[in-house]
Parts: structure tokens; sequence; C-alpha cells
């Protein structure tokens, strides 16, 4: 049986208008309402300097040329990297790799999933904040907002402003690089994928006749429809993400900003606010004693705040819109200086050093990742290093099961693809082995250019006497006839009469 407890008529009275004043904070009637769906406020980055954004500068720019050079470099009379989906080969420099070659390709993906948990699990998401495109081009579009209308109170000041024809001309210059730079991203982009230089002939390529016809096709323009779409869409979301979404991207949209918590630990490297020296925090003159005031050395001046690309503030903790891009460490540390005080109240640094424990690095999450990406690395390298670039495949005609020839012979007819993935032609000779007292009718020798297959029709005959039971197994074997000596061994079967 429940009993009931009676209470204080000054609890019943309390407890009641808090309730009200809860409700009053939802909604004037008294209907709650949450808004799930919040308006962005734009942020305005402040240009800062320092020893990690000169690192951003060394490890962003590395890749980003990288990334517009490489369709432009030639390698063995053709582009050193292009992926060439309609011959289903993609060549990375001396390498060429076929769809049978997939599975290195999926090898490699895990590799690079396993070294950045391994990166994660010691230093946080460093990956984000020094190499992701996201970050890299991000940065590019804003140093470009920062030299066309100012610095961050310059760029508030002409956001606020009425329209004028300055305003206008800073604006359209800022879209128009913009544009630029997501266009060029765009056609490098499509580059990886038809050549690069026949795509800018085509591009510059335009029919004049034609294009006074002017309908839903491109006849008059030498570009497919296909890289000018592909164009098109990579311009646009070049030009979106690093323009407009920026900091939406890595907080709504990038899936490892919601995973990464599951591979941070006490002993990860995470850029954190020293709140046992920072608090409390307040404005103080240079040179003022700031314990007499009971003063961290936090001087409040919002600088960590003001250069942050994803608009949080260190001070309230770990949060998972942080980047690690230590633009606070930069920002904090030259205020810092400034004040006298000793640099590291923003640092990168270990939960467990923050409340005075000592780190562990060699812990056994980071070394079995470690262990795991050296072994995978290695296998990897190995069958790269092992790889024949040759395939052979057999294929058995299976509308009869043999045939029986006029002297009494019995033959099986087989379909032999070769295909060379190298890049020199080579001569092949066919052996086969497991039938003894059978002989192959036909060309036992093919040659075959690079990037090809070559079909190889052939007979095998044996006379019945000498076959000793109806399903034989058989190997066939092609090597090359030269000093590389490239062999490729495919099995399949040999069909007789019931003995």
């Amino acid at each position: 049986m429940n009993k009931s407890v009676d209470k204080p008529a000054e609890a019943i009275v309390v407890e009641t208008i808090a309730v009200e004043n809860i409700t009053e904070e939802f909604h004037p009637a008294g209907v709650g309402e949450i808004d799930l769906y919040q308006k962005r406020e734009k942020i305005y980055t402040r240009r800062i300097e320092g020893f990690y954004q000169r690192i951003r500068v060394y490890t962003g720019w590395p890749l980003l040329l990288g990334y517009f050079l490489l369709p432009w470099l030639n390698w063995d009379g053709r582009q050193a990297v292009l992926f060439d989906l309609p011959s289903r080969q993609f060549h990375i420099f001396n390498l060429t790799f076929w769809p049978q070659d997939f599975p290195l390709l999926a090898w490699m993906m895990i590799i690079a999933a396993f070294m950045l948990f391994a990166v994660t699990a010691w230093a946080g998401r460093v990956w984000c904040g020094y190499t992701c495109p996201q970050t890299v081009w991000t940065a590019i579009f804003m140093w470009v907002e920062q030299w066309c209308e100012g610095s961050r109170n310059q760029r508030i000041k002409w956001d606020n402003a009425p329209w004028s024809l300055e305003k206008f001309a800073r604006k359209f210059s800022k879209h128009a690089l913009w544009g630029g730079f997501a266009l060029l991203t765009g056609f490098t982009f499509v580059a990886y994928f038809s050549p690069a230089r026949e795509l800018v002939v085509n591009l510059a390529s335009i029919d004049f006749n034609a294009l006074q016809n002017l309908g839903f096709n491109l006849d008059w323009w030498g570009l497919g429809i296909w890289e000018a779409s592909w164009i098109i869409f990579f311009t646009l979301a070049t030009y979106i993400n690093a323009g407009w979404l920026r900091e939406q991207v890595c907080m709504y949209m990038c899936p490892y900003a919601r995973f990464q918590s599951v591979m941070f630990d006490q002993d990860t490297l995470i850029v954190s606010y020293d709140y046992h020296r920072g608090e409390s925090r307040g404005p103080r003159k240079k040179g003022v004693d700031a314990s007499e005031k009971g003063l961290g050395d936090c001087v409040d001046c919002q600088i960590c705040v003001q250069v942050c690309p994803t608009g949080i503030d260190i001070r309230d903790g770990l949060q998972y819109e942080c980047i690690n891009c230590a633009l606070c460490i930069d920002g904090c540390n030259s205020v810092m200086e400034q004040m006298g005080y000793e640099k590291g109240l923003i640092r990168y640094t270990t939960e467990n050093s923050l409340n005075g424990q000592p780190t562990n690095f060699l812990r056994p999450r980071l070394i079995a990742y470690g262990i795991a990406v050296v072994i995978m690395v290695a296998i990897f390298f190995t069958s790269i290093i092992v790889r024949v670039p040759l395939k052979l495949d057999v294929i058995r005609e299976r509308d009869r099961l043999y045939v029986q020839t006029t002297e009494g012979y019995i033959e099986n007819i087989y379909t032999l693809k070769i295909i060379n993935m190298d890049q020199q032609p080579h001569q092949y000779k066919l052996n086969f082995s497991g039938l003894e007292g059978a002989k192959i009718i036909g060309k036992n020798e093919v040659l075959v250019i690079p990037g090809e297959v070559t079909e190889l029709p052939i007979r095998l005959r044996i006379d019945p006497a000498d076959l000793q039971q109806v399903n034989n197994t058989i190997e066939f074997k092609v090597q090359a006839i030269d000093e590389k000596g490239y062999q490729a061994i495919a099995e399949s079967r040999f069909i007789g009469p019931r003995i």
C-alpha cells in the first residue's frame, strides 16, 4: 500500500513557482517549444600566426601542390597518375592496376583506416586540423576572404554596412576568386580520370557553327557530357563546402567527428585549456600581480574563441567540434608572451597530465594499432613487389563435353584469355600439365601488347587409350619468353568419354 507524504505549504509554493518559471522560459504562454533547427551564425575568424600555423603551412601546401601538379607529370610517355576507367586501367607512375587488383585497393583503404585510428588514439584529430582536404581548402578560402575584405573587425563592418560600390567590388572579387579556385579544383579532379592535356584542349574547343543550334546536347563543345558534369559538380561542391558551409561540414556532415571519442582515452594528446592555471579569469593590466586579485593567467581576452574556425570556446573543455588545429594555442601563446606569462595555458596535453598524473604513451591500444599497421604495410608492399603483371583465364567450351575426331582422338576446346598488365609487350609461350599423352592443337605462342587482352583458341587432343578417367584436372601455364619470365597458371578440366 502506497503512503502519501504530506509536504509543508511553503515547499509546495516554492515548487509551483519553479515549475512556472521553467514553463515561461520555453514559451510565454506556458506551452513548451524547442527549436531543433538553429540558424547558422557566421563565424568571423581572426588571423593569427605562430608555431603550429607554420606546421599547417608545411603540411598543407605540399598536399595542395601535389594535388594540382600530379596530373601534369608524365611518366614513360603517359600521364603519371591516371585512372583510365574506360580501359579499366589505373596508372600510378610505373605501376598499372587492373580490376583484378581491387583487393590491393581494399587493403590500402584498411591500412589508411588503421593509421587514422592509431594517430587519433595518440594525438586526437590532428588529421582534421592539418591535412584534411576540407581544412586545407577552407583555409585557402578564408585567406582569400581576408585578402579581399580585410581583418575580422573589417569583415564584420562590411557585412553590417549598407551596399555600396566598394562593398560590391570586395564581395564580387572574393566570390570570383572562390569560383576560380573551385573551378581549378574540379578540373584537376576530373584530370585524374581523363588526360589533363586533352581535357584542356577539349575545354577550350568550341564549334561556333554548331553553337547556333542550341539544344540539350553539348555537340558544340569539345568537352564530353560526363566530363562537363563532373567538373561542374566538383566546382560547386568545393565552392559551397569551403566557402559557405565550412565548419558545418566538420560538425554535422563528417562522421569522423561523431565516432572519434571512442578512440580517445586519458592519455590521448588533445588541445586543452589548463583550468588549474587559468582560473579565475579576468582582465588586468600588464605587470599587475594577478594572484593578489585572486585571478589566474587567463585574461579573458576571447582570442582563443575569435581564431577558432568552428567557433567553440576551448575553455569549456573537450568538444566534438574541436579539430585540433591549434589556432587557439598560437593565439593564447601570443597573449601570454605579451603579458609576460609562461606559454602553454592552452596546449597539446593529456587529461592525465592536466590532473597531475603521469601520461602513458606506450599503452596497449596504441601498441596494437602500431603493430597492425606495420604488419599490413609489410604485406601490402610485399604483394606489390611480388605482383606479376600477367593474368590468365581459361574458358572451356561448354556446348559439348568433348569432340571425337574421324581418327578417333578425343578433343576438348578452350579459349585462353591472356592479359598483359605490364607496360612492355611480351611474347608468351603456352604449356600444360596434368594429362599425359595429350598435345596442343593450334598456336602455343602469342605476342600481347601492353594493356591488352588477347584471346587464344586452342584444342587439347589425346588418344582415348591414354585416358585414365573421365574427368581430368589440368593446368595451363603461360610464360614470357624474355629475361623477366613472367608466368601465370590457371586450372581447368579435360572431359572424355565414359571408360
